[in-house]
């Protein structure tokens, strides 16, 4: 694997599921995983697995010292420390226990939540939840004409009856990028706290969550070249100490009785039963991966491939793009009296794989004013090539529907 700092990123032999002529373009929804991930995969399970926290046996104890070690990886990698690191199922588990353990215990009737119009149903629905059992109320930040969240309407609307903000880092249909720094700043002005959707951002963005100073952080492995079945929520170590525990089971506890149960310390309070272990493993190879491509070569990468493809799609009359020119690896689009599934499916015959549909996001649909996009995002195994499928494949598009 080639790692030279100018050189532009070749890498799709490092990830054998993608076939020679297959352009992958699905990347926002999963990306595709590479060799280094695989075989700490099948290394977990084929030579090293044994549970992790219990046994007294060599194996267990060498598991768990693995175990932890992507967690302090993990830690690293977004500029936290280890005990705030709580290994979860995905992003959308994360953003639920914030919703159940902090929300749920802290907000009242009267209180009201902030988000955008951009967000992904993980980032609208659990919220919803909240609020319909606490009696808090909801209120929806709008975007900018470039498809941004409007920071400025957003600094405008906030109250001190906000007490709590989440926005995506990166929105998973526009790869539009949020000034974190900006908005963490505007709630806490107004003593909101505020929770960071990751997930589109991790794979291609730097992120020092101090630096960014938001309170809770979350995104999911599969996104990031990672195993499906795990996910990471970060959040302010006072913030985690407070919070009751999600789940109730095996290893979060410190005592139990049939009088009473006490609970152990953050993170392990919040990870209930057996732990996905080489789901944390193959995180781990995974943040190594991108490290050691650097995460502002793989944005540098993106955007160029970005900047390419909006320019070919822009020269055919009927289609609309979505989103600023500036988009983090991301382009939605449609094209007049064509529907994205149609889209998808004639440029899988050209073996072009996109996205097609809502992408679970119904109010930015209604926001833009359509039912659904057809989206190509990108990743380190993509270059111009695909580009250029992308482009071939949507002029047979146009041939078809004229």
């Amino acid at each position: 694997m080639g790692r030279g700092t100018d050189a532009p990123l070749d890498l799709v032999t490092d990830f054998p599921a993608i076939p020679a002529g297959w352009a992958y373009l699905d990347t926002a929804a999963t990306s595709q995983k590479p060799r280094p991930v695989i075989d700490a995969i099948t290394r977990g399970y084929a030579e090293t697995y044994a549970t992790v926290h219990r046994g007294v046996y060599q194996r267990s104890a060498d598991m768990t010292l693995a175990y932890e070690a992507a967690r302090a990886t993990t830690a690293r990698f977004i500029g936290a420390q280890p005990d705030e690191i709580v290994f979860v199922r995905g992003a959308t588990e994360a953003i639920n226990l914030v919703a159940h353990s902090f929300a749920g215990t802290q907000l009242k009737a009267g209180d009201r939540i902030l988000l955008s119009q951009l967000e992904h149903h993980s980032n609208i629905v659990p919220w919803q939840m909240v609020a319909e059992r606490s009696g808090a109320a909801i209120d929806v930040v709008p975007l900018t004409a470039d498809h941004r969240i409007d920071l400025d309407a957003m600094a405008a609307m906030i109250s001190p009856a906000h007490k709590l903000v989440a926005l995506a880092h990166v929105s998973n249909v526009l790869g539009a990028v949020l000034d974190v720094a900006r908005a963490t700043e505007i709630a806490h002005a107004a003593g909101a706290r505020i929770l960071i959707d990751g997930c589109q951002a991790v794979a291609r963005l730097p992120v020092d969550v101090a630096a960014l100073s938001c309170d809770f952080y979350v995104f999911s492995g599969h996104k990031l070249y990672g195993p499906t079945g795990i996910g990471v929520l970060w959040a302010r170590a006072e913030l985690l100490d407070a919070m009751p525990p999600y789940q109730g089971g095996g290893s979060m506890i410190d005592r139990v009785s049939f009088d009473r149960t006490t609970y152990a310390p953050a993170p392990t309070r919040f990870e209930a039963g057996t732990p996905h272990i080489v789901g944390a493993l193959g995180l781990a190879a995974a943040i190594d991966y991108v490290t050691g491509i650097g995460l502002e070569r793989i944005h540098a990468h993106e955007t160029a491939l970005v900047s390419e493809a909006r320019a070919v799609l822009s020269r055919i009359n009927s289609v609309r793009l979505f989103g600023p020119e500036d988009a983090a690896g991301i382009v939605s689009f449609a094209v007049e009296g064509v529907h994205p599934h149609d889209i998808g499916t004639i440029l899988d015959e050209h073996r072009v794989a996109i996205r097609a549909g809502h992408h679970c996001a119904l109010p930015l649909m209604a926001a833009l004013g359509v039912e659904a996009t057809a989206r190509a995002s990108f990743g380190v195994y993509n270059g111009p090539d695909d580009v250029a499928a992308l482009a071939a494949g949507m002029e047979r598009v146009m041939r078809i529907f004229g």
